[in-house]
């Protein structure tokens, strides 16, 4: 069968995105914030999985606010870089696995979580900066890539309850597939920010570092913080924390096993004025 093996869970900040294409890494303001997912790459070529399961959020390119699903599962073969305004990233094509994908959205619906199923998209910066962050600038992605967008951008959102039982639906889907695949499921999205208003530029380092500490050792806690408290503490958009619960909630220590290694813990402020996050957990 498939198995879950590790979850990755990083910040998708745009701006990183633009500094990795425009040759900014070294930069004193970037190379602090590039230095911390030096382990990250080497870890993924040493940790190379068969499929990424990778849960993000659209940013009005895929989804108009004409039609926003809260959960839409991608089941293409390919996935092209979206254009946001600027032109796509520089980035390879996204190469998918429909036939998981399509497995995953029967179980997942089957154990009653309505997801819409998505044949064809253009994936934005939720998506192609963690592949970035983690892999570099290569000629392909290494392994497919399942996207998994959740409406984190429209009220109402789904609950971080809601997000962490549905992690536990896709360990179930991924592990009643027949074929013997590595699956790595990865959380993006965060932390604290805020883009508008009189917050403008909140970033609470004490509510990243707790939210840290709680998402490694007590994530079905975790999963009962109301919104209001993302919104109160991490800003308006530090809402996209709720999405990294599903990664956890896909962990085998959620279902009765032993608790994960950590690999890597990271944490950086600021990168354009958002905080940065990452964290790499590996079954055992």
């Amino acid at each position: 069968m498939a198995k879950i093996t590790a979850s990755v869970y990083t910040s998708h900040v745009p701006a990183i995105g633009a500094a990795l294409d425009l040759g900014k890494t070294q930069e004193p303001y970037w190379q602090p914030v590039f230095q911390g997912y030096e382990f990250g790459k080497q870890w993924l070529k040493d940790n190379k999985p068969d499929v990424i399961f990778l849960v993000f959020n659209d940013h009005a390119t895929a989804f108009s606010l004409d039609m926003i699903p809260t959960f839409a599962i991608g089941t293409a073969a390919e996935y092209t870089p979206a254009d946001e305004g600027w032109g796509p990233r520089p980035v390879p094509k996204v190469m998918g696995h429909p036939e998981l994908a399509a497995h995953i959205a029967q179980s997942v619906i089957q154990q009653d979580f309505d997801l819409t199923i998505v044949n064809k998209m253009d994936v934005d910066h939720g998506l192609t900066v963690p592949l970035s962050l983690m892999c570099g600038q290569p000629e392909a992605w290494p392994c497919p890539v399942i996207p998994f967008a959740v409406n984190v951008v429209q009220y109402p959102v789904p609950s971080g309850r809601r997000c962490f039982e549905l992690g536990k639906a896709i360990c179930k889907a991924v592990e009643s597939f027949d074929r013997p695949l590595n699956v790595q499921i990865w959380g993006t999205g965060g932390m604290s920010h805020q883009l508008q208003g009189p917050r403008a530029g909140l970033i609470n380092k004490e509510w990243d570092n707790n939210f840290l500490d709680r998402l490694i050792a007590d994530p079905d806690g975790l999963a009962s913080v109301p919104h209001i408290d993302y919104v109160r503490e991490a800003g308006s958009e530090g809402i996209e924390l709720v999405m990294w619960l599903i990664a956890r909630g896909a962990m085998s220590d959620v279902a009765g096993g032993p608790a994960p290694t950590v690999a890597q813990r990271f944490y950086h402020v600021p990168a354009s004025n958002t905080a940065v996050g990452h964290l790499i957990l590996e079954n055992n």
